[in-house]
Formats: structure tokens, C-alpha cells, sequence
């Protein structure tokens, strides 16, 4: 029987989809401590979790006013960013089973450097490295790197390609049983299985070998959240699994049978992907109980804190309006932007851009689903049956009790229908996937 396959979603940050984070009180204030992310990865990983991971950006932003002063007032998304690989790396020595997705971006980032690191997590954590694939979307990111401009966005995938290319080719560049080890006879490796990668492309070049022998893994699974076309595309060549964000059902799976269909261009079977879409559940004794955690939650979202972080994720400079404003009378050179948002979220053009920051810090357009864990057990499950995706990528709306809560009372009701797993099947993250 097929089974659905769960990812934990992090930021190494105050907040996480839901902008009501670091204020609610059944949150830990503990973001900058490495016992608190190490709590996180147990709890998911007494759930049977596949893996958790990071999200993450390079710049703090400024787009609303032109500079950063309201987002760090309000604690938007990226106002605060630890590097999530040494937090993985922490993470992975309070952990024996569950995998640690780091987001690395191939636009910011060099093919060894990141290849280095990623070798070293998988060795460290005994097989359980992944690498979140993106290409920063950001302009302001280029002036933190010391570039003038921000590559294009289409440019930045064809880099990514190459990125890529490189990277593998480095993880490969130490044979299986290149590492001897023979003390008796003083033989460290047998350097016929080491090789020069001598890689030369439009945009990267690397002579290789990597320092790092090879992974338990062989390299780090494959991470996706490409959204775009040409986003789509990368990730039906390359991604083993991707996350996505869709507002309902219908787009989830339009999503889902889009990105399938495209991989058999690429010569891959759809099942060596999984595709997770993110929900954020909210879990209660009764039904009622769990809608006023959810409304309690909702509730204490600052409007700032999602406007802000809309207009940095859209580039667009909402400062010159006011709260009160209607998002109809909004003059904006990409309204197009705006009115995507509203779309997705369901929304009148005739709803205030307080209304609209309060709505959008809930989630950024993750799903909610309520009730009792009965209950959030049928709606996944009815989410899955109906070929939606491979399982889900789970957004909490405070930490860790949401997780807790989740792996506690949702996660035995998907194993008692068979629908979950009850034992990790394997040591690596591509054994939980079914990769290998």
C-alpha cells in the first residue's frame, strides 16, 4: 500500500509561513539556541518524519520604503536568518534517523564550496543530507555578494543547470572503496578511484577532486520548489523531492500531474519524485476547540508583519499607501502582482491592504486545516487518495507545540489506516523515500 511520505517546514528564524509564530504562547522563544532546533528534530523524528527543513533567503528585506527599519520592527520573513546548515549539522548529532534539508542557492553559492559542505553533513549525519535547490529571487540578495544586478530570472536557471552539473560531478569524483584505511600497510585511499572533475561550462568551472570522500548517500537528495515554467522544468529534471504551496485542492493537483508529465522528457520515472504540498494544521480534542486554536492564532498576526512580507516576496512598494487603503485603488507598476495574491487567497479587490496583511501573515497562502485529529487525518487522507501529491510538507503555527501535537495525535490515526509508516525502513533519507 502506497503511503504518504511527511516533511517538517522550518525557518532559521522567528517565523515560519505563519507570521503569528514568535508571538503566540505556546511558542519557545529559543530560535537562536541549538537545543531548540535539536527538540524540533526529535519530536519530528519520534513522528516518523522524513525529513525537516529550512527555507531560507540571503538579505533582509527592504523592499517596503526602501529599506529594512519596518520589517525588523515587525519581524517580517528574513528580518532574522541563521545559517541553516550549521543548525542541521547540530541538529544531526541529536538525531539518528530523520533527514536535514538545507536551502542553498546556486546564483550565491559556489559548486565546491556547497558540494564540501553538503558531503560533510551527509558523513556527519550518517546519510541523511538534503539540498533545497534554489536560485534566490531577491535582487537585493545580489548586493550582499558584492554584484551590481541581479541575474534574470530564466539566466539564473540556466546557471542552476550548470550548478548542478558540477556539484554531481564533484560528489562523484571519490569511487566507492576509494578510502582504504589499511593501517597495517600505511595505504590511506587508492588514488585510482579519485579523479579530477576538470569541469568547464558557461557559467562555472571546477578542476575537482572534492576533499570530501564519498557520502553515505552519494550525494544529498534533491530539493525543489520551482513554481514558475522554467522552475516546473528544473525540477522535473533534476528535483527527488519538491514543495510547493498551492491555496486548495484543485491547484495542488494541477500542480502535481504538471510536473509528473514533464519528467518523462527527462527519461524518469514519476515515483523517483515525491511531491509534497505544504498544510498547516490545526489539531483539538473537539472540532470547536481546534477552530478557536486556529482563530486565536489568526488573530494574533500584526497586518504590518504580512504586508510587509508580501511586498517584499512580490517586489512591490506598498509604503506610500495607507492601512486603511483598499487594495483597488492601489497604483502600483505590477498591480498584476497584487492581483495574484488576492486570487489565490480568495480575496475581493475591495478588501484593505490591513485586511489583506493580516490574511496573508496567516499562512502565505498554505492551507489551514481544523479539527479534531480524526478529522485532519480523513482531510489528508482524502487529499491523497486523490493524488494531490506524495504526502505533505507540514507548516506549524507554533513551535513545537504544533508539531507535537501533530506527531501525538494525527500520526497514530494515519498508522492505524496504513497510511503511514510505524518504523523508519532504512539509516538514510533516500531509504525513507523510497529513492534508492
Amino acid at each position: 500500500m502506497k503511503q504518504i511520505h511527511l516533511a517538517g517546514f522550518l525557518l532559521a528564524s522567528q517565523v515560519v509561513h505563519s507570521h503569528a509564530v514568535w508571538r503566540h504562547p505556546r511558542t519557545e522563544l529559543g530560535f537562536l539556541e541549538p537545543e531548540y532546533y535539536q527538540k524540533i528534530a526529535q519530536v519530528l523524528e519520534r513522528g516518523k518524519f522524513d525529513l525537516v527543513f529550512f527555507a531560507d533567503s540571503l538579505t533582509m528585506p527592504d523592499t517596503y520604503g526602501g529599506n529594512f527599519a519596518e520589517s525588523l520592527k515587525y519581524g517580517a520573513q528574513g528580518a532574522l536568518r541563521l545559517d541553516p546548515l550549521v543548525l542541521a549539522t547540530t541538529m544531526a548529532v541529536a538525531t539518528k534517523h530523520i533527514g536535514l534539508g538545507i536551502t542553498r542557492s546556486t546564483t550565491y553559492y559556489q559548486p565546491y564550496d556547497l558540494a564540501r559542505g553538503f558531503a560533510t553533513l551527509d558523513h556527519l549525519s550518517r546519510g541523511r543530507a538534503a539540498w533545497n535547490v534554489v536560485t534566490s529571487s531577491r535582487a537585493s540578495e545580489a548586493g550582499n555578494f558584492g554584484f551590481d544586478e541581479h541575474l534574470e530570472h530564466d539566466l539564473r536557471y540556466d546557471r542552476a543547470d550548470e550548478f548542478l552539473e558540477v556539484a554531481t560531478k564533484l560528489w562523484g569524483s571519490w569511487e566507492e572503496g576509494a578510502l582504504v584505511l589499511d593501517q597495517e600497510n600505511g595505504i590511506f585511499a587508492d588514488p585510482t578511484k579519485v579523479n579530477y572533475v576538470n569541469y568547464v561550462g558557461q557559467w562555472l568551472k571546477s578542476r575537482g577532486p572534492l576533499t570530501v570522500p564519498r557520502s553515505p548517500q552519494g550525494r544529498p537528495v534533491i530539493i525543489q520548489a520551482g513554481a514558475s515554467n522554467k522552475g516546473r522544468e528544473f525540477a522535473a529534471k533534476w528535483a527527488e523531492l519538491i514543495f510547493e504551496i498551492s491555496p486548495n485542492p484543485a491547484l495542488m493537483k494541477s500542480y502535481y500531474q504538471d510536473v509528473k508529465t514533464r519528467m518523462a522528457k527527462y527519461g524518469r520515472d514519476p515515483d523517483t519524485c515525491k511531491i509534497l504540498p505544504a498544510v498547516m494544521p490545526f489539531v483539538g480534542e473537539t472540532e470547536t476547540i481546534a477552530k478557536e486554536k486556529q482563530a486565536f492564532h489568526n488573530e494574533l498576526v500584526h497586518p504590518m508583519a504580512g504586508l510587509l512580507t508580501m511586498s517584499n516576496h512580490l517586489a512591490v512598494d506598498l509604503s506610500p499607501y495607507s492601512l486603511e487603503q483598499s487594495v483597488e485603488k492601489v497604483e502600483v507598476q505590477d498591480f498584476q502582482k497584487l492581483s495574484g495574491v488576492l486570487q489565490r487567497l480568495n480575496l475581493e479587490a475591495s478588501v484593505t491592504l490591513k485586511d489583506l496583511g493580516k490574511i496573508y501573515g496567516r499562512s502565505l497562502s498554505v492551507p489551514q486545516l481544523v479539527g479534531t485529529a480524526t478529522q485532519i487525518a480523513d482531510k489528508l487522507e482524502t487529499l491523497f487518495r486523490d493524488e494531490v501529491g506524495d504526502g505533505f510538507v507540514i507548516s506549524p503555527a507554533y513551535l513545537p507545540g504544533a508539531f507535537e501535537e501533530f506527531v501525538d495525535l494525527v500520526i497514530p490515526e494515519l498508522q492505524k489506516r496504513g497510511l503511514f509508516r510505524k518504523e523508519y525502513p532504512g539509516k538514510t533519507l533516500r531509504d525513507s523515500l523510497g529513492l534508492n
